[in-house]
């Protein structure tokens, strides 16, 4: 199809050619002159249609194009959307065993009676409580859930489990390795232990406000009781003290 240059240049010489003639016939114009300019002037009839058309082609054109870009910019703003919203941590892929000789064997192994074993323990474990994933943020009731985010949530289990840390590294060490400061917050520690945390690791909000520089308020308050439905912790109380024990 002609592009609108080939059409003007196709009009315009036949506007110079009528023109032209026009200009020849000063006073009276010859019946064969006025059979030309007709001719002249239907064939540019013939032009303006068919520039019509390509218009009308080039105008459905532009449509579809709008059309498209639109369906492309949303489809950049969903994939800006996934971009910036990476979880931090995705739920673990579980091995399952499909080789039929290692599942009788494992299950051979179930039958035969065990001896109760012992867990031994060491006293330089120190559990941590496990990051929330994105199905159970899910889940958690948006009434309970307010204003926090997904991050946000993971952000304060991780001050958690730097306060775990450090509280129970300075609980593992001897007396005699730490400062004046360290020994006094080993005593504490040791005084908010009861029969119920015994075994168990728990802190109180103190030790966030030591180890961190989190701020326990309302919202914070509030995360514990989001991660106390996640099954991450449980409250014990008890002498004028709320321990949060990791399960």
């Amino acid at each position: 199809m002609a592009d609108l240059e080939e059409f003007s240049k196709r009009i315009n010489d036949r506007l110079a050619a009528v023109t032209r003639m026009l200009d020849l016939s000063t006073t009276d114009v010859p019946q064969n002159k006025m059979k030309k300019v007709g001719q002249e002037l239907f064939a540019i009839e013939g032009i303006l249609e068919e520039y019509e058309k390509c218009v009308s082609v080039q105008r459905d054109q532009l449509q579809q194009l709008k059309k498209l870009e639109k369906a492309s910019q949303q489809y950049v703003e969903e994939l800006r959307h996934l971009r910036d919203n990476i979880p931090e941590h995705l739920p673990k892929k579980t091995n399952q065993v499909n080789d039929p000789l290692l599942k009788a064997h494992g299950d051979a192994e179930k039958v035969q009676p065990q001896q109760p074993e012992v867990k031994k323990v060491s006293k330089r474990h120190i559990k941590e409580m496990e990051i929330i994933t994105v199905p159970e943020f899910e889940s958690i009731p948006q009434y309970m859930k307010g204003r926090v985010s997904y991050d946000q949530l993971n952000s304060a289990v991780r001050s958690i489990n730097a306060s775990i840390s450090s509280k129970y590294k300075i609980l593992h060490q001897p007396m005699k390795t730490l400062n004046n400061h360290t020994r006094k917050l080993q005593q504490q520690f040791k005084q908010q232990e009861t029969k119920e945390t015994k075994g168990k690791f728990f802190i109180v909000e103190g030790d966030i406000s030591e180890f961190t520089e989190r701020k326990v308020d309302k919202k914070f308050q509030g995360i514990l009781n989001i991660l106390r439905h996640c099954q991450r912790l449980k409250e014990q109380r008890g002498g004028g003290i709320t321990r949060f024990v990791l399960l």
